[in-house]
């Protein structure tokens, strides 16, 4: 097998959970054969002993399993004890975490109340300015020596009293040190958890559980995958937190945590999953359930056949090199195709859901940039004029009828395209099932065709690796005609839609697979389903079509209402298409965390608000009432503001 192929999974077609060592956290297990664990961190400050209490037990009773809370300094962590009686006065057993960032001696003190300590490597007992340093080996041993002096302390006091610790690496707050050797890069995050998880074996600890989480699900897959390749390398095989770290609110927010956290999950990878988003905690549980569970009973796939060599590199992003047909392929962003064909009538308005308004006034098309690039009629037609941008796509007998109308195609399957090939000399669209793409008479006929995107679909109950295989199976034979990944759901619900495209789809768009996506579903609506798609790509970062919002999900530390502050700047900013806007809570939270953003809204004291231009700090102490103003001052100075339509 392709030393590529078992770098990461011991098979991309079979599916098997990464066998770790189990983790004892108070009275649950993590890893090893225990089901994988969800989990949520409180938004109350730890101070409030009360309201944390009540929070924490809402969320247990909502089905969260471990309740994590910020113990930013040492009288937050001496809190954590009545907190924990509280909890358990009350009945409830589910292990407290203590989340920490800058202060080891907060840490030392929490290791010994609850059953399970987090720490961040880039800022545990590292520097965080945004510095340059040139580090020869001699001084970046000095550097490791003096973090394995501050770390050692809090490593004993783990084993000593049963703790167990998570090793959290976060991409926006690599240190300067990690930064200054191996860039902003994947293996920057796992270099630093490596350190601190060296440390902890040099003195025999193992209660560890860890993590690599990134507000982008490209570099967080890549991560979390390169973790394990390098466990591999030096014998370890320690638990994983699987989790999109500020991947904002609503729809956008499980669409970018089903992408990440899903892909890593279909890989088995995963031992305990956060969804982080930036509502209430217990709102969070059951979009982690909803992820989780659809791997409970998952079959293993050892019908698939076996990818025995590998062309995907999975550490790093390439867009599987396709050919040029239409607006298909290369160079081409992925295109959008929407199903019509269930309707008993295709009139203007059926394509309002699908970012088209036809103004009876103008006698005009207004096209959003969410707008489809295709819609398939099936056996029906459209008698209307339709905008320049959209292209048709009928049944073949249907289409034969109507050959004559522009950017009209046929859909062909596998029986038609053998019996009659390329039928239209301009485009045609090819349906097959990922299983077909094994016949030699299809892979004959496909050599030979120029002018054909490949409908790609598959009814297998483990559809990513179905898909994938097929990928694999083109690659392999040298085609090179475009794919369209569809996936149909017929009987989930709306919210089991939106995760599970998000997962399929996303998986195979991160690892440069994919060159269109069509979705169907009988339950979800046209509106809500191309929002999806168009979502998925943005999550991808295959097609911006939006505003994106890196926004953290609240903690204890957070300085103002982080809903309500969203919710207000989304709704100025919303039709700044490609602009990325971070919003956090604190400073920890701050300039690392959204360094992918091109703004940042960071609260800095009460009523305290710091904005940022990249990692910049453009304006400081900017009152709170103002902040949202000053932030569109700011967009429009350095020219990214529009006005809206």
């Amino acid at each position: 097998m392709d030393t590529k192929t078992i770098a990461y999974s011991e098979s991309l077609t079979e599916f098997h959970r990464f066998k770790t060592r189990a983790v004892k956290v108070g009275s649950i297990g993590i890893g090893g054969d225990n089901p994988i664990r969800v989990q949520s961190m409180t938004t109350t400050d730890t101070m409030d002993t009360e309201g944390s209490i009540s929070q924490s037990i809402r969320m247990i009773e909502a089905g969260c399993e471990l309740v994590r809370l910020t113990a930013p300094s040492k009288k937050d962590a001496l809190n954590l004890g009545p907190i924990r009686e509280g909890i358990r006065s009350k009945g409830h057993e589910a292990p407290l975490v203590a989340d920490i960032h800058f202060t080891p001696n907060a840490a030392e003190i929490a290791a010994r109340i609850v059953e399970k300590v987090r720490v961040n490597p880039g800022n545990y007992a590292d520097k965080k300015k945004f510095e340059e340093h040139d580090y020869t080996d001699k001084s970046y041993q000095a550097e490791l020596d003096r973090i394995r002096e501050r770390f050692a302390p809090l490593v004993e006091i783990c084993k000593e009293e049963g703790t167990a610790m998570r090793i959290g690496t976060n991409h926006g707050s690599l240190s300067d040190r990690i930064l200054s050797r191996y860039g902003d890069t994947p293996l920057g995050m796992v270099e630093s958890a490596m350190e601190f998880l060296r440390i902890c074996r040099d003195h025999d600890y193992h209660e560890i559980v860890l993590s690599m989480k990134a507000s982008n699900p490209q570099v967080m897959v890549q991560a979390y995958r390169l973790l394990v390749n390098h466990m591999m390398e030096e014998g370890m095989n320690y638990p994983l937190h699987l989790g999109v770290t500020e991947a904002g609110e609503g729809e956008d927010g499980r669409i970018k945590s089903a992408v990440g956290i899903g892909t890593l999950l279909e890989d088995g990878l995963g031992d305990t999953v956060r969804v982080s988003l930036t509502e209430e905690p217990e709102a969070e549980i059951p979009v982690a359930r909803m992820l989780v569970d659809r791997y409970g009973t998952r079959k293993t796939g050892e019908d698939i056949p076996p990818i025995l060599d590998y062309p995907i590199d999975p550490f790093s992003y390439t867009k599987r090199d396709s050919a040029h047909i239409g607006n298909f392929g290369h160079g081409e962003v992925p295109r959008v195709i929407a199903d019509l064909s269930n309707r008993n009538e295709i009139t203007p308005a059926s394509l309002f859901a699908f970012g088209y308004n036809y103004s009876v006034p103008l006698d005009k098309w207004n096209l959003s940039d969410q707008a489809v690039d295709y819609v398939y009629v099936g056996e029906k037609s459209i008698d209307f004029e339709t905008p320049g941008t959209l292209g048709v796509i009928a049944d073949l007998d249907a289409w034969k009828e109507v050959s004559d109308q522009p950017r009209t195609y046929p859909l062909l399957d596998s029986k038609s395209f053998l019996a009659d090939g390329e039928v239209s000399s301009e485009l045609n669209f090819l349906k097959l099932d990922a299983q077909e793409l094994f016949e030699a008479s299809i892979q004959a006929k496909l050599a030979d065709a120029s002018r054909t995107i490949l409908i790609l679909e598959t009814n297998h109950p483990n559809a990513v690796p179905m898909l994938r295989r097929g990928f694999v199976e083109i690659i392999n034979r040298g085609i090179k005609l475009p794919v369209v990944i569809k996936r149909d759901y017929p009987t989930e619900s709306t919210e089991e839609v939106q995760l599970y495209a998000s997962t399929d789809v996303g998986a195979l768009m991160l690892d440069g697979l994919g060159d269109g996506v069509w979705l169907t579903s009988e339950k979800t609506g046209d509106k809500s389903l191309n929002a999806l798609v168009f979502g998925i790509l943005q999550a991808t970062r295959t097609r911006i079509s939006k505003t994106e919002y890196i926004s953290c999900p609240s903690c204890g530390r957070t300085l103002f209402d982080l809903q309500e502050t969203t919710a207000k700047i989304r709704s100025r900013t919303n039709h700044l298409k490609g602009v990325k806007i971070g919003i956090m809570g604190c400073i920890v939270n701050g300039p690392g965390e959204m360094a992918d953003a091109d703004y940042g809204y960071v609260g800095t004291g009460v009523g305290k608000i710091t904005l940022y231009k990249e990692k910049e700090v453009v304006k400081r102490n900017v009152p709170s009432e103002n902040a949202v103003d000053e932030l569109i001052e700011l967009i429009k100075s350095h020219g990214d503001w529009v006005e809206v339509e």
